[in-house]
């Protein structure tokens, strides 16, 4: 079984990547925003990799991750929810790929709001999601920093987040404010919210 690859970037697209290890060259799938993390062709790289076979057996592919929390977040969806094999894992994992820390936040606190609006699930695959990981996400860890900290489960945050939004902001607009604003306190009374907030907007 690989663990990894750690070799030189031959060639990269938008969602699979060759990396040329000891002469050979490997093909890997990746995520969009991976790729564009990737170093320049000709660079040394590191890929974390999963290797998957196909329902009915044959080819085996390569999936490849730039670190372990996003190789274990990955495998964390495969395994557990439902109807989900690889390629569409990579694809939820490339949407969450925005903030790992506030995907996790999102899913311990059942916010499927939030997965929908700052993560572009529709509310059927996050109510999927958030079944599916609600207990097991709290044991995967992540290196990010959350960038909307406090927004998910706070009723003062979430009605302020509500409130922007029926003056006419898009809900990724409002809760990016807020977060700005309240950075995770959830004491500030609503209207206190809105004023500072909009003062950004």
């Amino acid at each position: 079984m690989i663990d990894y690859f750690n070799g030189i970037l031959s060639s990269k697209k938008q969602n699979s990547a060759v990396v040329e290890v000891s002469g050979i060259g490997y093909e890997v799938n990746i995520t969009s925003a991976a790729c564009d993390k990737l170093p320049k062709e000709g660079q040394e790289i590191k890929l974390y990799i999963v290797e998957s076979t196909g329902m009915y057996g044959g080819v085996v592919s390569h999936y490849g991750f730039l670190s372990k929390d996003e190789r274990e977040m990955f495998l964390l969806i495969k395994d557990e929810v439902p109807s989900t094999g690889a390629k569409k894992a990579m694809e939820y994992l490339d949407k969450i790929s925005k903030s790992f820390a506030d995907f996790k936040s999102a899913v311990a606190a059942r916010d499927v709001s939030m997965i929908c609006s700052m993560f572009g699930f529709t509310k059927k695959t996050a109510e999927k999601i958030t079944a599916a990981l609600k207990d097991k996400i709290t044991a995967i860890t992540v290196s990010d920093s959350q960038k909307w900290a406090g927004i998910a489960g706070s009723t003062n945050i979430s009605e302020a987040v509500a409130g922007l939004v029926a003056l006419g902001y898009k809900d990724f607009q409002a809760r990016a404010a807020v977060s700005k604003i309240t950075n995770g306190n959830d004491k500030m009374p609503v209207e206190d919210i809105i004023k500072e907030s909009l003062k950004s907007l």
